[in-house]
């Protein structure tokens, strides 16, 4: 099954989409502006860590594919899932080759928010992101996020320590974005 956005699908992650994992994980430009970090991955260490996770129910992770040509640009997340509280906390990656500034972060964030919220009938959602990212931050207030908090210094990045961004977004503020925006 795939979830449809605007001009893009997600599917969960398979096998085959390993190596582009593998990129966005080992890439500089995209590790600098994610909040998690990890240490380079071959290819055997990215493809032993597809076969521990794919079945984890509460860790869900899906491929961002575009609609005209196939290609897989990302990966959104959907961790931490709270079946009890209805909650869960989002995230995502774009390859460092996926085309700027074209809404297809938009049309990702918008179509996981469907899917969470719609479909799997969560009632929350939770993200974060470092302080100096701004195109996240733009990304997800553009997509009715609201700023909740900061962790101070939370995060190390080239010999310094940043705050990181907390936000969210309810069910409710969600349909009320869908209805405003004729999502």
């Amino acid at each position: 099954m795939s979830i449809i956005g605007n001009s893009i699908y997600l599917r969960p992650m398979e096998l085959s989409d390993m190596k582009a994992y593998q990129i966005m994980l080992n890439d500089e430009t995209v590790s600098h502006s994610v909040v998690g970090w990890s240490f380079p991955v071959s290819m055997d260490e990215q493809e032993n860590w597809f076969h521990k996770v794919v079945s984890d129910d509460r860790n869900r992770r899906f491929t961002v594919v575009l609609k005209d040509n196939d290609a897989i640009v990302g990966m959104v997340t959907l961790s931490a899932i709270d079946w009890h509280n209805r909650s869960a906390t989002h995230g995502i990656k774009l390859l460092p080759d996926c085309p700027k500034r074209k809404g297809i972060g938009t049309d990702a964030v918008i179509t996981i928010m469907r899917y969470a919220f719609e479909e799997v009938n969560l009632n929350r959602l939770d993200g974060s992101w470092i302080e100096y990212n701004i195109s996240s931050q733009e990304l997800y207030k553009k997509c009715g996020w609201h700023i909740e908090g900061e962790k101070k210094e939370a995060i190390y990045r080239n010999g310094k320590y940043h705050n990181l961004i907390i936000a969210g977004i309810t069910k409710k503020e969600y349909l009320e974005m869908k209805k405003k925006n004729n999502w």
